[in-house]
């Protein structure tokens, strides 16, 4: 069961504008005139849309991004997302047992988590946790940790909350490696309620399957990729090297080596095999890698929308079609790269603009910070065809007619 934070909300989100009206940059003095047009570069091809949200605090001058502005921009995203999955569900907050929330950057005292349990009023024994620091990935690793307590808790629910902060993360120097994620993080966030309650059952959207998390910190040049650091000029911000590219193939690699024996048919389990010895006999050099066809496990696919080249290489490694890959491209189009969020906003795309069959299976896959690549793995219960208001008056062709001039 979830609901998405609806940026579309007039009077609770009013004040959160659209990306469309500010997307030349200027608004920040500190730019140099050769980083403002790096920046437009990127955002010409980056597979972002016009109607993006980014906090209205950073277009004032200037910028407004105190402590109290950050919180004001988690209020606004996350009290809504909770507030809309309580009442969709008709849960009360003084039912919860545990609260997850994710966010990589933003991590004040009092914990975001406490901001919720505080704002809705939920009872002194709810068990909380506030996970920070973990990255874009951090939403599937969410989802784990109330897998863990559900297993440990009878009869509750866990109410999980990803989302990323944006307004003390925007960068304002002028080193092109650190310009990047200005160009693809956009304000979003998602709620999600999870149950071990058996009366739950008949009315439960999905049942999690598996988790399979990948983790490359033993590896420098992995753990390195992804770094919040200052500039030579002691900016703050977070460094994309141009090695992510290829760690995230190498992390994706290792994460379908575990996932794959789990969802995958015999068939392709023992091609996997044969090519595997095949390469150990012969040497990687004479015999190319099998590629599974994870086509053949998965009915819908949820890509985190890193951005336009992270989908991409993700449809040519594994060999998908467009159609799998169409509600990510949707989403960094519609809402950008909302970090641990987007894999929600993906799934709300299917359920509204494709639908869901009983049984159908799901596929949540995400890169993050670390460098990690997460696998989360979910079952319908029943066919479901949400129409979900984060998708209301979307339009496709005007998605595609966009993307195809921005090659």
């Amino acid at each position: 069961m979830l609901e998405l934070g609806n940026m579309l909300r007039t009077g609770e989100l009013i004040r959160l504008w659209s990306v469309a009206s500010q997307t030349d940059l200027t608004f920040n003095l500190k730019f140099t005139p050769e980083s403002i047009d790096f920046q437009s570069k990127i955002l010409a091809r980056s597979g972002l849309g016009d109607d993006t949200y980014l906090p209205p605090g950073l277009a004032q001058q200037p910028p407004a991004i105190s402590m109290s502005d950050a919180r004001w921009e988690f209020e606004q995203v996350c009290f809504t997302a909770v507030r809309d999955v309580l009442a969709k569900t008709g849960v009360h907050p003084r039912q919860i047992g545990c609260v997850i929330v994710n966010c990589s950057l933003f991590n004040p005292t009092p914990s975001l988590s406490a901001m919720i349990m505080n704002h809705f009023k939920m009872s002194s024994n709810v068990i909380n946790y506030n996970l920070g620091g973990m990255g874009c990935s951090a939403g599937i690793i969410a989802i784990d940790l109330a897998r863990q307590m559900l297993q440990m808790l009878p009869n509750t629910y866990v109410l999980v909350v990803s989302t990323e902060n944006i307004t003390q993360n925007w960068y304002f120097g002028n080193t092109k490696s650190m310009l990047i994620p200005n160009c693809l993080f956009r304000v979003g966030g998602a709620a999600m309620l999870l149950s071990n309650k058996r009366v739950e059952s008949w009315r439960a959207k999905y049942e999690l399957k598996h988790v399979v998390r990948t983790h490359l910190a033993n590896n420098d040049a992995a753990f390195n990729c992804v770094v919040e650091q200052e500039d030579a000029e002691g900016v703050r911000g977070v460094k994309l090297s141009k090695e992510l590219m290829a760690i995230a193939g190498e992390a994706l690699k290792a994460n379908i080596t575990t996932l794959g024996p789990l969802v995958l048919p015999i068939s392709e389990q023992m091609l996997f095999a044969a090519n595997l010895l095949g390469r150990k006999l012969l040497g990687k050099k004479k015999l190319r890698p099998y590629i599974p066809d994870f086509k053949l496990a998965f009915e819908h696919v949820c890509i985190h929308t890193g951005g336009r080249g992270v989908i991409d290489e993700i449809e040519k490694q594994l060999c998908l079609t467009p159609e799998f890959v169409d509600a990510s491209r949707a989403t960094l189009y519609r809402y950008g790269n909302i970090s641990s969020s987007s894999i929600w906003y993906v799934l709300a795309y299917i359920e509204s603009m494709k639908g869901v069959r009983k049984g159908d299976r799901v596929w949540q896959l995400g890169f993050g910070s670390g460098f990690k690549c997460n696998s989360a793995v979910w079952a319908a219960n029943r066919r479901i065809s949400d129409q979900h208001a984060a998708w209301d008056s979307f339009d496709h062709d005007q998605m595609e007619d966009d993307l195809a001039q921005s090659l």
